[in-house]
């Protein structure tokens, strides 16, 4: 996760589903830090278009694996000095 100098936030993680054969990309964008925007892909190669958008679907529905998803790029957030 990076802040960049007009203050939005714009970072990634990448990530496995069980029972998924291709590992997953979301990158995440705020103007703010506080309303957040993703974009699902695959992460080295494309896969099957039905699990991933079962992927995305989740995402929109399961809040806390969102966050969780979210914390993992946010961990990378440099301190800021």
């Amino acid at each position: 996760m990076q802040r960049q100098e007009d203050e939005t936030y714009l970072g990634r993680t990448v990530f496995k589903v069980t029972g998924h054969k291709q590992d997953y990309e979301i990158t995440f964008f705020s103007k703010r830090g506080k309303e957040w925007d993703y974009s699902l892909h695959f992460a080295n190669e494309s896969g099957d278009e039905d699990e991933l958008l079962a992927v995305d679907a989740r995402i929109e529905e399961d809040d806390e694996w969102f966050d969780r998803l979210l914390d993992a790029a946010m961990d990378t957030l440099p301190d800021e000095e």
